[in-house]
């Protein structure tokens, strides 16, 4: 089997998505940090709150990634001027749909946290975070559709740039907020929370100057003001709705680990904390080169080389490997120098080396399994996708419970269940890709 799309193509659509899921996973690396040095109740309550943030924002994730599916496949088809129109569709959506998502934040995340964690010194860390961390919902809500656009129309540049953006203010403000330096006031939890609010606010305004100031706005029809057109808001949804669903399940069983492990104590959740922030950072690519598949997938749709996804699949997992080896030998070799960036705590690092260890394994059977699931939806069928997905995620929930909960001795355990998604969904998206009769979606 052979492919037209050249390494070089890959590259030149994966790197800036790389540097792009660099910047969101800069802000949990800098709090993580940061908070590490502050105390484990503020790290645990950090990272338990965050993920219970991104559960919501996965809504507006998925939504924008249903959109550039369209987008790709509009480009692929050579359909230009239409792009403005879907995306002016998108801009609809996010903005009615990141409102609701703000006002469930402000009026029951007290509720939904004081059910969950069990710890009174964690969640009153948790709530401190959230009253200032919600306020951002409205604007990574937009800055996933910017860059939903800036992926389909495989013009990543401009990621790179907000990912700088992004960590200069994060690192910045958390470092004055947190602490109190340079005459700020010393807020701790509530500091990294205004940072991260600020680092999303400040891509947001760039990606729209960006966009105005740089994009061949003719060409695309952007900024318009094109006349809502309820079938096509239909047929947005109808293909963006299944990987909504999918991206909230994902994540809220990503929460729901987190909360069991809380209830394993202070320590673990403190342990699990630093090691969410390792693994984020191991998946970046892995999840850069799954955005790839996606798009490529769409494009390869649009111009009529189906027979050419499954070849260039492999050739993505192929490039994703070759990236992510260095970082897990790194992980291997020392990891008491990775976990020093996060803890000063000698007892605490000691902890987390066996956790670390089996992330490096789990990294592996993802950098495999996530560009053939992404590459699911970029034919179309997120349907299919959200069905796969909810199958593995029914056996990882039921690992997570077993090793939190009814074994509930070591946290490295719980870990594992990292692995057993990472080869369920890549052994059944591979299947689903090279076996299955799928069939192209007019979309």
């Amino acid at each position: 089997m052979k492919t037209s799309i050249k390494n070089k193509a890959i590259w030149l659509i994966a790197y800036p998505i790389i540097f792009g899921n660099l910047a969101q996973t800069l802000i949990t690396i800098t709090d993580t940090a940061f908070l590490g040095r502050l105390s484990n109740i503020a790290l645990g309550a950090s990272m338990i709150a965050g993920i219970y943030y991104y559960v919501f924002a996965t809504l507006a994730w998925g939504f924008a990634i249903g959109l550039q599916i369209i987008i790709a496949r509009r480009v692929g088809e050579g359909r230009f001027r239409r792009i403005g129109v879907i995306f002016e569709h998108g801009l609809v959506f996010v903005l009615l749909l990141s409102i609701i998502l703000f006002f469930i934040q402000h009026l029951y995340t007290a509720d939904i946290l004081g059910a969950v964690i069990q710890s009174p010194n964690i969640y009153s860390a948790a709530m401190e975070y959230m009253d200032y961390r919600h306020y951002g919902i409205i604007f990574v809500c937009f800055n996933f559709l910017f860059r939903a656009l800036y992926i389909g129309l495989a013009n990543t540049k401009v990621i790179s740039l907000t990912t700088f953006l992004m960590a200069v203010v994060n690192i910045f403000l958390d470092y004055v907020l947190i602490f109190g330096k340079w005459g700020f006031p010393e807020m701790g939890v509530g500091g990294a929370a205004i940072a991260s609010v600020a680092a999303e606010l400040a891509a947001l305004i760039f990606f729209i100057i960006y966009t105005i100031a740089k994009l061949p706005l003719k060409k695309y029809s952007l900024f318009y003001f094109h006349k809502l057109e309820g079938w096509l808001m239909k047929a947005i949804l109808r293909l963006a709705f299944p990987t909504m669903l999918q991206k909230l399940f994902s994540f809220g069983t990503w929460f729901i680990f987190f909360a069991l492990v809380e209830h394993m104590g202070e320590e673990s959740i403190a342990i699990s904390g630093i090691i969410r922030s390792v693994y984020m950072l191991m998946l970046i690519p892995v999840h850069a080169f799954g955005a790839t598949a996606n798009t490529l997938t769409s494009r390869l749709i649009g111009e009529g080389k189906q027979n050419e996804i499954v070849p260039t699949i492999l050739k993505i997992v192929g490039q994703g490997l070759l990236i992510v080896a260095p970082i897990l030998l790194l992980s291997l070799i020392l990891p008491h120098s990775v976990l020093s960036i996060y803890t000063d705590d000698i007892q605490l690092a000691n902890a987390s080396v066996p956790s670390l260890a089996i992330l490096c394994f789990a990294t592996i059977s993802m950098t495999f399994g996530v560009p053939f699931f992404e590459s699911i939806s970029g034919t179309g069928n997120t349907t299919h996708a959200l069905i796969l997905e909810f199958i593995v995620l029914v056996a990882y929930t039921f690992s997570v419970w077993f090793f939190a909960s009814y074994i509930g001795t070591k946290v490295e355990w719980v870990w594992t269940s990292e692995f057993t998604y990472g080869f369920l969904i890549g052994a059944m998206s591979y299947s689903y890709i090279r076996f299955a009769r799928w069939k192209q979606k007019n979309i």
